[in-house]
């Protein structure tokens, strides 16, 4: 035989129960029971604390290596920039896949190039095409955090090879290219020191 089904009224503002009538007479019993249970959990906590902090003293913070690298790398392949040519960004209507034969490395990550020509550009001035702030977003690092970007999403501002997370970041960029460079250059010496060079 099933029991009927009623809402209860709990005694709180915002808690109503529908249960068979014989769970009422419980219900008072448990919500005294759970009163006790957390002003106990709450005295242990009282006391316990305090007693821990001369153990907290002990312990030595730990400095960990970042996980995020230099220079933004592919996550599978670890080539930077996601295996494009950064020449090609300068020197082709639009950027190039890069090719495993033509390789460099620089800044402790593989670089791919489209051409060998293109190679031996980079080895004489690898600064001057390799994204700023290592490929990391350049939006982001102008608003003073570190992120991944896209190598298809980018801009060569002033003969700089900028990178951008979104297509939105990018637009950001370009309402005030100059201030957003200068404020990401104020910003990346700070910010690299916490990533891994590997």
């Amino acid at each position: 035989m099933s029991l009927p089904w009623a809402a209860i009224d709990c005694g709180y503002e915002d808690l109503k129960v529908f249960a068979p009538y014989s769970a009422c007479a419980d219900l008072p019993i448990m919500g005294s029971i759970m009163k006790q249970i957390s002003k106990q959990i709450l005295t242990m906590i009282a006391v316990l604390l305090p007693l821990s902090g001369p153990l907290m003293a002990m312990i030595q913070p730990v400095s960990a290596q970042s996980v995020v690298s230099y220079v933004v790398t592919d996550p599978l392949t670890g080539v930077a920039i996601g295996g494009m040519d950064p020449v090609s960004y300068f020197v082709d209507p639009t950027p190039q896949k890069g090719l495993a034969q033509y390789e460099a490395f620089w800044m402790g990550a593989p670089w791919h190039f489209a051409s060998e020509a293109n190679l031996e550009i980079f080895k004489r001035a690898p600064e001057i095409y390799a994204p700023q702030y290592g490929g990391h977003g350049a939006m982001s690092m102008a608003r003073g955090f570190v992120s991944d970007s896209d190598p298809t999403i980018y801009a060569v501002f002033k003969q700089r090879l900028f990178l951008f997370y979104s297509a939105a970041n990018r637009e950001a960029f370009m309402l005030a290219p100059d201030a957003a460079a200068r404020q990401g250059e104020a910003n990346w010496p700070g910010l690299s020191k916490m990533l891994s060079t590997r």
